[in-house]
């Protein structure tokens, strides 16, 4: 019934759905035939119920490094999501937020356009340690905005700065996180990384 409804959801919000697949491997298989633009994925899938939904996102990001992907689960399991998120492309969101219908659309636009969406509860589990000790309490707090995947603007209007504020927060968290303007790497992305597993980039 979940998957029905989702299926009309994204209809009506102007998406083709190309298939409904019930299991893991058929996912595997459909998305090597189908070549999609996107992958909404339940994290539990059969067989086992367990975790084979974001086992399977896994191995497609293996294959299919630029597919974009949408998680959905009913709970917070984040054992699969940091490895997710390196590529760009990737959301995972609790399935209660599909309910916030012009959210979870906006949502699923940023994923197909290659950027991130994680749901607010999924990054505070990622965060069950210390704030990155070489940012200011401002710049985590920037940061863990970025991380559920809001622009600066709307980073700007939710901690109520301006939009300058945050670029130069953003450029200050770069630097202090040695994540330099290559042009070879998505730096938000990187800097996503770092803040969801507590590192520096090097």
């Amino acid at each position: 019934m979940f998957r029905e409804g989702l299926v009309r959801l994204l209809g009506e919000g102007g998406h083709e759905v190309v298939a409904q697949l019930g299991d893991a491997d058929a996912l595997l298989d459909g998305v090597e035939e189908l070549r999609p633009d996107l992958a909404v994925i339940d994290v539990r899938m059969p067989p086992t119920m367990t975790d084979d939904g974001a086992r399977a996102a896994g191995r497609l990001r293996e294959r299919h490094p630029h597919l974009p992907m949408m998680l959905l689960s009913q709970h917070v399991e984040t054992r699969h999501s940091v490895a997710l998120v390196a590529g760009g492309g990737f959301g995972y969101l609790l399935k209660d937020r599909v309910l916030r219908v012009d959210d979870f659309l906006e949502a699923v636009r940023r994923v197909g356009a290659g950027g991130s969406a994680l749901d607010p509860d999924v990054v505070g589990a990622l965060l069950a340690r210390p704030a990155l000790s070489v940012l200011t309490g401002r710049e985590n707090e920037v940061l863990a905005l970025v991380a559920e995947g809001h622009s600066n603007a709307s980073v700007a209007g939710r901690l109520h700065l301006a939009e300058r504020t945050v670029e130069s927060h953003m450029r200050s968290i770069f630097g202090k996180l040695g994540i330099a303007d290559t042009g070879e790497h998505h730096r938000r992305v990187l800097a996503v990384l770092a803040f969801l597993g507590n590192r520096r980039v090097t």
